[in-house]
Order: C-alpha cells, then sequence, then structure tokens
C-alpha cells in the first residue's frame, strides 16, 4: 500500500502512494497527472445519424452533497498519498490503488452512499487524478463531434449535428482551469492570465482551444473537436447520402489526377474529413508536406512530413506562422503540399506552389458557395498586402484551382457536398466556373430530415479530362458521368 494509517487518525502519515504520471505539489486538484492513458480516436466531422452508442448517452445528475463529499475524499487522497510512488506506476495499477485508498477513506468517514454512488465516485476521483476529470465520459463516447465548456457549471455536446446540455460540471473553476493546463501542457504550451488564449491537441489529435479567464468572464471556456475512432472514407460518406456514388468515383478520380482542389465550407461542415478522405488516394510514392495550425490531418501514405504553426512565446517572439511554413515546404521537394486550413495571406503562397510544379496540392478554406470561395482568396491576398491589380490575382487564381468541393452542413445536422466545380479561365474580368455535381433540397421527412438530391449537371466532358486521359483515368471518369447523368433523377438521399 502506498499509505500508514494510524489508528487513532482517519488517514495519519503520509506514506507512498500512486500519483499522475506528472508529480505535483500535494494540493487538492494540483496534482498535475503527466500523460493520462492514451485514447484512440478519430476523424472529426462529415459523420452522420448511425452512430454507435456504446457509453451512457449521458451522466445522472447529481447534487451538491456528492461533490461536497468528493471534495473531502480527494483531499484526503491527496494527504495520504506518496505521488512521487503513483508517478512510477503504470496507468491501470495507479488507478487500482487510488480506488483502494478512496474505499477506505470512505468507509472511514462513514458516508452514507449507495454502490453506485461509490462507484461513481470512484470513477470520478481516479480520472481526476489520471485523466481529464468530469470531461473522461464524454471522450470515452465516439458519438460526440464536439464537446463545449462554458465554465465549471456549464458543459455541452454535439451529437449527429445537434448540441444538447449535459449534466456534466467541475467542482469549481479552479479544477477546470488545472484541467486545460493538462491538456496544453502535452503540446508544450500553457494558458493562464498572460497567456490566456491556447490552442493544443489530445493525444489522439484531437483538437483543443481554450480561453481563459480574464478574458472568459464566466470561467474558463474549453472547445474540443473530437475524431472519430475509424477513419471515414468516401464509401461511407455514399452511405450516410453526403455524396452520391457516381460524386464519390468523381472525388475519386480527381484526387488521383493531382488536380489542385480547394474545399470550401462553413465551420463544422466536415471540410478537414473530406480533405481526409480525398487523400487516400494519392499515390504512396508522392512526397507530401502538410501545413496546419493544429496538427488533424490523418494520412495513410508511408512519405509524408507534418507541419505545424507555434504561437508566440511570452516575450511576443518565436511566432511561425501558416505562411512561414508554406513557404519553407517549398525548398523541401514536396510533390503534394496539402494546407489544414486557408485563412490569410498564406494562400498566395499555396496558388504559387500549385501554380509551380506542386500539382496535387489542397487546402480548405471557410466560405458558404464556390463563387464566394473565390471572392475569400482575393481578399485573403490583398490582405497580405500584395500590391496585384485584381485582374492579375484574378488570373493566379484560375492557373492554380482546378476544383472546388463544396461543403455544407443542413439545418437538420447532416452533412452534404453540395457542389463539384471546375474552374475554367476568364470571361473579362469575371472567374468562369462550371458545376459538375450539385445537392438540391427537395424538402423535408415527418422527423425533419433535410430531402433531397446529388444530380450531375450534364457535363460530358470535364476541363480536366486530359489530365485523367494522361493517369489513364478517363473511361472510369467517363463512366461514372454517363451513370450519373443515367441515374433515376429523383433518387433522394
Amino acid at each position: 500500500m502506498f499509505g500508514k494509517r494510524g489508528n487513532d487518525k482517519p488517514l495519519g502519515g503520509a506514506a507512498t502512494l500512486p500519483p499522475p504520471p506528472k508529480p505535483a505539489a500535494p494540493k487538492a486538484e494540483s496534482a498535475r497527472p503527466a500523460e493520462p492513458p492514451a485514447r484512440a480516436k478519430a476523424p472529426p466531422a462529415l459523420e452522420q445519424v448511425e452512430v454507435p452508442r456504446h457509453v451512457e448517452s449521458a451522466p445522472m445528475a447529481r447534487s451538491d452533497n456528492y461533490y461536497e463529499r468528493k471534495t473531502q475524499v480527494f483531499a484526503a487522497l491527496i494527504d495520504t498519498i506518496d505521488l512521487s510512488q503513483l508517478a512510477k506506476l503504470d496507468v491501470e495499477s495507479a488507478r487500482e490503488e487510488i480506488r483502494d485508498i478512496v474505499n477506505d477513506i470512505v468507509s472511514i468517514k462513514n458516508f452514507a452512499m449507495s454502490i453506485a454512488e461509490q462507484e461513481d465516485l470512484l470513477s470520478d476521483i481516479c480520472n481526476d487524478v489520471l485523466g481529464y476529470g468530469p470531461l473522461e465520459p464524454l471522450l470515452a463516447r465516439d458519438d460526440i463531434s464536439d464537446i463545449m465548456v462554458n465554465g465549471a457549471r456549464q458543459t455541452f455536446i454535439e451529437v449527429a449535428g445537434k448540441v444538447q446540455q449535459t449534466n456534466v460540471r467541475f467542482r469549481d473553476t479552479q479544477q477546470l482551469l488545472n484541467i486545460c493546463q493538462r491538456i496544453v501542457s502535452q503540446v508544450g504550451r500553457r494558458v493562464d492570465e498572460t497567456s490566456p488564449i491556447c490552442d493544443a491537441r489530445l493525444p489522439d489529435g484531437s483538437r483543443v482551444n481554450v480561453i481563459a479567464p480574464p478574458l472568459a468572464i464566466d470561467g474558463a471556456a474549453l472547445t474540443i473537436r473530437k475524431f472519430k475512432k475509424d477513419k471515414l472514407t468516401l464509401d461511407q460518406l455514399v452511405n450516410f447520402g453526403a455524396i452520391s456514388p457516381e460524386g464519390a468515383t468523381i472525388l475519386q478520380i480527381i484526387g488521383r489526377v493531382r488536380c489542385n482542389v480547394v474545399i470550401s465550407g462553413g465551420t463544422g461542415s466536415g471540410k478537414t474529413t473530406l480533405l481526409n478522405c480525398l487523400t487516400r488516394y494519392i499515390d504512396e510514392d508522392e512526397r507530401i508536406i502538410t501545413c496546419e495550425d493544429s496538427a488533424e490531418l490523418q494520412l495513410q501514405q508511408p512519405h509524408v512530413v507534418r507541419l505545424e504553426t507555434r504561437p508566440p512565446n511570452i516575450e511576443g517572439e518565436g511566432e511561425i506562422t501558416m505562411r512561414d511554413l508554406v513557404k519553407n515546404c517549398l525548398r523541401m521537394r514536396p510533390e503534394r503540399i496539402i494546407v489544414g486550413e486557408v485563412r490569410g495571406p498564406e494562400v498566395f503562397d499555396l496558388l504559387q506552389a500549385m501554380n509551380t510544379g506542386h500539382d496535387g496540392s489542397m487546402g480548405t478554406i471557410h466560405s458558404n458557395s464556390p463563387r464566394e470561395c473565390l471572392n475569400r482568396m482575393e481578399s485573403m491576398i490583398a490582405m497580405g498586402g500584395f500590391s496585384l491589380p485584381s485582374r492579375t490575382v484574378k488570373e493566379i487564381i484560375v492557373g492554380s484551382v482546378d476544383v472546388i468541393v463544396q461543403a455544407a452542413r443542413l439545418r437538420d445536422g447532416s452533412r452534404r457536398i453540395t457542389h463539384i466545380t471546375e474552374v475554367l479561365g476568364m470571361e473579362g474580368d469575371v472567374i468562369t466556373t462550371q458545376d459538375l455535381f450539385v445537392y438540391d433540397m427537395v424538402g423535408e421527412d415527418a422527423q425533419g430530415r433535410i430531402l433531397g438530391r446529388h444530380r450531375s449537371t450534364g457535363v460530358g466532358r470535364p476541363a480536366f479530362w486530359d489530365r485523367a486521359r494522361y493517369y489513364n483515368e478517363e473511361q472510369r471518369l467517363a463512366a461514372a458521368l454517363d451513370a450519373s447523368n443515367a441515374a433515376e433523377p429523383a433518387r433522394d438521399t
């Protein structure tokens, strides 16, 4: 055992007991575990209805009395255990030791608790010491795509595209802040009053954003965009109705024949998931370099170099921007450059890369339609201070981007690929485009789910036909276009 217990005290002398992975000061909630048990989670969005729910849908509401008891037990546990000894144990052994001691504390304090309440208490305290506290049950669920913590008392989740409130709460604002600090410290960052905004990621790659007081008035706000355990494929998107089978084949060919692709969509529309799906069709002998603010892409090819931006330090120095990464990766002999999210002047460097021999490069942009995507690229180039005539900027865009794929999240929470659009050229000062596939909404069912269909616009020979022929994909492309033109026009998804 890890602690000595005296005869007349509830838990006398501090002996040896299991700590979190990172030993911390013996203060309630400051026992900061080093590395919580690794959890294999997975890619984000574009998930639909039939998601596995293998854990209870929501924890039961707990009384203030429960939290008071938990605070007393936790304080007694921290006074009893030897954190340096606990840190030497593996996670499972440490969890068992903590459970033993908590059971002793509960019986010594003579708390009147049911077996279920005692199990909840044991689980909560183990999660506090070794993991992410009240967030652990939510992180274990694969049907949740987003976790939104608004201070210690309010936690929301997104399931199947719909936001719902949970009964999860934290002991106090300090516990929430400690868990935020535990998460961001894993990627060498910190969050406190001097540096109150931070982006980080969990060991499984899930994206985390923290904004702490004084900027967050009601306590730290923590947002986690989770990844699904099983990486989604285009075939699964077809099953979900996000795209038609013929449209999925067209996207496979676009990824295979090295078209320069921009994936456009709003927040939560599934841009990163779609980008992951397209990269599955890149040949394994190609050298790929990814540039991201927070590493999310899950490429399967063997020759991938992953780059990530870095924020400035406390003195305001050492920042590495997305533009720095994109410019540097041009010197790294890439065959494809993939930018996780284009937000500013780095779009100019990405377009230059697309136009200088790095065919098949891809990126995502926040916008609501293919036409707006083109306008946003012009605006972002202007944000970089480039004094180029508008027509020149448009010519650069036309010479660089081949295809825009538009993703959207509909009001019923479902995700759809609404456009596959080619960028053709210029007519006067206007960029011309043509849609290959579009999604038409036709109504909704009794449950409020959107009904619609993907249809081909009847284009028989896309602008990238010659490129498809170069890669021996023209027959498959022709078959997909013929099948889409002959498909049942009233097919609902």
